[in-house]
């Protein structure tokens, strides 16, 4: 049996970088996955959906050419072809995965992983690796409720995004981040969407403000039809259609899109061999150095129940893989940007304007709309707006939130100032260079404390001097 000194059970975007952290570290190191090297990120979930979304946005773009002067007549686009671009993405990038491996020495295996004991692992049920500690990276999959009946008209995300036609029409289940994603790249292509929502809106982990801006945006330009605050319920399917009711309405659509949650991956583990149990929920409990209650076993990313996004898995598994070989017990951070794709594109960083109101923070906030900056007119991107929230009497930034073009680029400068500790005034001092997206931060600021020469005086709060 071979033994190494760390092992790593899920080849996705946390243990991909766990792996291969070890082995800088100078341990030796296996890594095992069941499915395709990249995990759900890279072949099921971030990488297809965006590469798909940017080819939707790139066709919605040349039908705005007219308004920037250029004549462009039938104008079509080849779905499939779209499909076939994506996959070569996926395949450069997964090829690029197992690269970065062998250059590290980490050993690959492909086969299911299941404990045999808290140092062992048996692949397939028929190599057995031994590891000195171990890290769970096994990630999360689609959520299918009881009450949606087996059939080929319905689909999850990695169904949907495995199909070489577009449906004429769809429904999709679920108003989160994904369900929105794929809606909106959809309509962009001219299929007709209904989005269903059990809860009162779309997208309900964001502030009120930038929900509305998504759902206004996904309604009026994109013309997908929003139903909020009730189910869908007696759903069938046939060889012509799928159809659910809601209320009073039957609606109707060629293809249901189940995009209502999703669970970890624990199945196959035997993790009763290694002394782990799962909680209620079904997720592997970890403290804030990834360590499970197995002194030798470690968990990170979606499996975890926490923050469910690919690059926070990647701060987790860099942090385990550094406490599981004894150097400075090492925090994963926990400052963790979200971003997601719909059109408009929504990113948000630290402490909503909902969350603070949940914790009794007293806070002040500044927007500014990219309309009105040179570069949104310019470049015809004129949607959305950028918002800081800071503490109230500090100015201190403690979060941020962006809707608009770039937006999931724009977060990232937000996040740096907050992590930094920045003011209001230090941040609005910093000179932004113009005309460009980004003045958007420099001008919220500005609008913070009353100072924006670009808003007019009745929308401005009464002007406070700066402290130095």
């Amino acid at each position: 049996m071979e033994r190494f000194d760390v092992v790593v059970i899920g080849a996705g975007p946390g243990g991909y970088p766990a792996a291969i952290r070890a082995a800088q570290l100078g341990a030796s190191v296996a890594i095992v996955e069941r499915d395709g090297f990249g995990g759900t990120c890279l072949n099921y979930g971030c990488i297809p959906t965006k590469s798909l979304i940017a080819s939707a946005e790139a066709f919605a773009r040349v039908g705005e050419a007219k308004s920037f002067g250029i004549s462009v007549g039938g104008a079509g686009f080849d779905y499939a072809a779209m499909v076939g671009r994506k996959d070569g993405i996926v395949d450069q990038l997964q090829s690029g995965v197992k690269q970065l491996l062998t250059a590290n020495g980490v050993k690959q295996f492909s086969g299911m992983a299941s404990f045999k004991d808290r140092q062992t692992i048996a692949i397939d049920g028929v190599t057995t690796i031994g590891g000195k500690r171990i890290i769970i990276a096994t990630g999360s999959t689609s959520a299918t409720p009881g009450f949606l009946p087996v059939h080929e008209r319905i689909v999850d995300s990695r169904a949907f995004l495995a199909l070489n036609r577009l449906p004429a029409s769809m429904i999709v289940l679920g108003g989160g981040f994904i369900g929105c994603e794929i809606a909106a790249m959809a309509a962009a292509l001219g299929v007709k969407v209904t989005i269903v929502e059990l809860l009162p809106d779309i997208l309900t982990l964001l502030d009120a403000d930038l929900r509305a801006e998504v759902r206004g945006h996904m309604e009026k330009k994109l013309a997908i039809r929003v139903l909020t605050g009730q189910s869908l319920v007696d759903i069938v399917a046939d060889a012509r259609s799928v159809s659910g009711q809601r209320g009073t309405e039957r609606i109707e659509a060629e293809l249901l899109l189940n995009a209502v949650g999703r669970r970890p991956v624990t199945d196959g583990l035997n993790l009763a061999a290694a002394g782990l149990a799962t909680s209620a929920s079904g997720f592997i409990e970890t403290d804030d150095y990834c360590r499970t209650k197995v002194a030798t076993i470690f968990a990170i990313g979606d499996v975890t129940g926490k923050t469910q996004l690919a690059h926070y898995a990647t701060a987790q598994g860099i942090a385990a893989a550094e406490n599981a070989l004894g150097k400075i017990p090492r925090r994963h951070a926990t400052l963790v940007p979200n971003v997601i794709f719909t059109m408009p594109e929504v990113a948000t960083v630290g402490v909503s304007e909902a969350e603070a109101a949940t914790q009794g923070r007293a806070v002040r906030t500044g927007r500014f709309r990219i309309a009105a900056l040179g570069k949104g007119l310019a470049a015809g991107e004129t949607a959305g707006f950028v918002k800081w929230i800071a503490e109230a009497d500090s100015e201190r930034l403690i979060g941020a939130a962006a809707v608009g073009p770039h937006a999931t680029e724009l977060i990232a400068t937000a996040t740096l100032a907050i992590r930094a500790e920045f003011t209001a005034h230090e941040f609005g001092d910093c000179i932004h260079a113009h005309p460009t997206f980004s003045e958007a931060w420099m001008e919220a600021a500005h609008a913070l404390r009353g100072e924006s020469i670009h808003v007019p005086p009745r929308q401005r709060p009464a002007l406070k001097l700066a402290t130095q």
